[in-house]
């Protein structure tokens, strides 16, 4: 028996994971805790958490993992260094940032922040149980420990490791090999990163804006990519060529080699995008589905299985996950929902479990055991009606099944509301707890949404919750998919014919043109990032409530938008949600039992932003 805290910090998107026993008690990242989005700092707010909802003293906690290696890392970045800057070690120390020296000393400071979470004073964590995992390992880890696969293919793909940037592995039982790598600075992730700075995006936090961006476009740089950027190989190994690039030695993304590449310097933030950054965004789109789905061939054809467990931040890239399901020899595929360095977390604590205490691994073939992703945070109705109350909200308690019907019937009104139910998700993705959801047959929502709720670019696409057992009536998809990490085409039954002018609209022109009878879901390529609702899911209310949608309309599809504004971490708190609805145009909002109109409340200045801080333009 053991419980197990897992911590990823320092770099970016700081969690914090329980695991007891091998089972997966708890877990939540930093940001929403802190409001701070992307926050690296020690996740007090997750840590906290975590051992509030295992019911665990600090002091009773028998190991901490830790995602990464920090002194690993420090070696590499030295060695690398002294390769590409001939000046040497007195030019690395000086251009060196801060946390790299932090992160030397690591573990005596992980050793404080845990000693100051005890109420004794003279607390003090023992050393020994902290351990430290390999970067790609906890990735590995990650992503096959929580999965219902015996053995699999293991495909690991981020910016940047200790030192690893790819890697490819297998796992079998409780036990992970990872027996080939591509090393920094050859990464997809930062090459990929490297065109979201081009784009005028934010490098760690905004590659998903040029995934949706690319359909936009047309891949008129892929060659350009191919013949100077990249040199990819059959079996996706692949080297990136330095001189396009300075972030091995230098504070940009890329060179002027690069600028003078691709004609012009970078997008300025916030300007307005114009066709050829959307046809960049297409050509990079382009170039990682190839790199990805040769890897992910080489994963399975190199391990012997069909099986492809996948983590790192690029296997958020939801494209090219659906392409490997659909143009690979691959039958099953698990992407981790936390992907990111937040999942490392889990990943560190998994391998305490399996790898060092050597426990044995057991299967569930029928699910994961990520419990759906939805182990953050509940609130049950007492609190949140206590919150209200002292607000001064206008609301009324509803039983499920009012609820659920109230609810229906106004998303077929096309209302917007705020969904709040259940334990908060971990991950990047709102699977129906932390949500706002709306009718996926309005053509007016999607940019209703974008523009006066969400507050954010209007090119931006949302994804659909689906009913698990219709989804093949509305989507190309061969498997479930629980965790919105699928991109699949929408089925021809639902297509509308478009006329001859339409079809040669370029641009955001695009957008004007209805192409489904689910138009507010519908990308302009005709795909979606589909999200399967199953009966069995650990949230029942919102499975309840697509399936009263469906039997009151006959469409078996909504609307399911993270609840947060642009630059906002999503909501954890009934504070949080209450906040965002009053300062966006959301018609009511539901928290548990309880639902709120937005007419009956009193009414905010909305001009006043400034409850958004910083996080407005990020």
């Amino acid at each position: 028996m053991a419980d197990i805290l897992g911590i990823s910090a320092f770099y970016h998107d700081s969690a914090a994971v329980f695991v007891r026993d091998g089972e997966i008690v708890a877990a939540a990242q930093e940001e929403r805790f802190s409001r701070k989005k992307h926050d690296a700092s020690f996740p007090f707010g997750a840590v906290k958490y975590c051992l509030e909802e295992s019911n665990t003293p600090i002091g009773q906690v028998d190991f901490v993992a830790f995602y990464d290696k920090p002194l690993l890392k420090f070696e590499r970045l030295l060695e690398t260094y002294l390769i590409y800057a001939p000046k040497g070690l007195r030019s690395f120390i000086a251009a060196m940032p801060v946390w790299i020296k932090d992160k030397l000393f690591l573990k005596d400071l992980i050793l404080k922040e845990l000693s100051g979470i005890s109420d004794s004073p003279k607390f003090k964590f023992n050393p020994e149980k902290v351990l430290f995992s390999e970067h790609h390992l906890s990735h590995a880890a990650s992503a096959f420990f929580p999965s219902n696969f015996e053995a699999a293919a293991i495909l690991t793909i981020d910016g940047v490791g200790e030192w690893a940037t790819t890697c490819i592995g297998i796992g079998q039982d409780n036990k992970i090999n990872l027996f080939s790598e591509i090393d920094f600075p050859h990464s997809l992730g930062l090459l990929y990163s490297a065109f979201t700075y081009y784009t005028g995006f934010k490098v760690n936090s905004a590659e998903y804006k040029v995934m949706g961006l690319a359909p936009y476009g047309e891949p008129k740089y892929v060659n350009l990519i191919l013949d100077n950027l990249i040199d990819l190989k059959d079996d996706g190994s692949f080297r990136l060529n330095m001189e396009y690039f300075d972030y091995c030695t230098g504070f940009r993304m890329i060179s002027k080699k690069f600028e003078k590449l691709f004609g012009g310097h970078p997008r300025k933030s916030e300007t307005a995008l114009i066709q050829k950054e959307m046809d960049i965004a297409r050509s990079i789109q382009e170039v990682t589905e190839m790199a990805v789905l040769r890897l992910a061939r080489q994963a399975v054809k190199v391990a012997g299985s069909k099986n492809l467990c996948l983590a790192g931040g690029v296997a958020l890239n939801c494209v090219a996950n659906g392409r490997i399901l659909k143009e690979t020899e691959i039958e099953n595929i698990w992407i981790q929902p936390a992907s990111g360095d937040a999942g490392g977390a889990l990943g560190a604590a998994l391998l305490v479990w399996y790898s060092y205490l050597g426990n044995t691994r057991r299967v569930n073939h029928s699910e994961d055991s990520m419990k759906g992703a939805f182990l953050g945070p509940k609130f049950d109705n007492k609190i949140i009606e206590k919150f209200l109350k002292e607000s001064g909200a206008s609301y009324e308690k509803l039983d499920d099944e009012a609820l659920i019907e109230r609810v229906s019937d106004l998303i077929a009104q096309e209302k917007v509301i705020g969904w709040f139910c259940g334990r908060m998700e971990f991950g990047p993705r709102a699977l129906g707890a932390r949500s706002i959801i709306g009718d996926a047959r309005s053509p007016r929502l999607q940019s209703v949404l974008n523009l006066k709720i969400k507050f954010r670019e209007s090119f931006r696409p949302f994804a659909p919750s689906v009913l698990k057992e219709d989804a093949e009536n509305y989507f190309d998809l061969a498997c479930d998919s629980p965790y919105m990490l699928l991109v699949a085409p929408l089925k021809n039954e639902i297509r509308k014919n478009i006329g001859e002018e339409d079809k040669i609209k370029d641009g955001f022109n695009k957008l004007k043109v209805i192409r489904s009878s689910i138009p507010a879901v519908t990308h302009v390529d005709y795909s979606a990032r589909v999200q399967t609702v199953s009966e069995n899911m650990p949230n029942q209310r919102y499975y309840a409530l697509v399936k009263k949608f469906s039997q009151q309309t006959g469409c078996s599809v909504i609307i399911n938008t993270s609840f947060n504004v642009r630059g906002e971490p999503i909501v954890c708190s009934p504070h949080d949600a209450f906040n965002c609805f009053m300062r966006t145009d959301m018609d009511y909002l539901v928290m548990e039992n309880l639902l709120l109109d937005k007419t009956r409340q009193k009414p905010v200045d909305k001009k006043d932003k400034s409850w958004m801080k910083e996080f407005i333009l990020d």
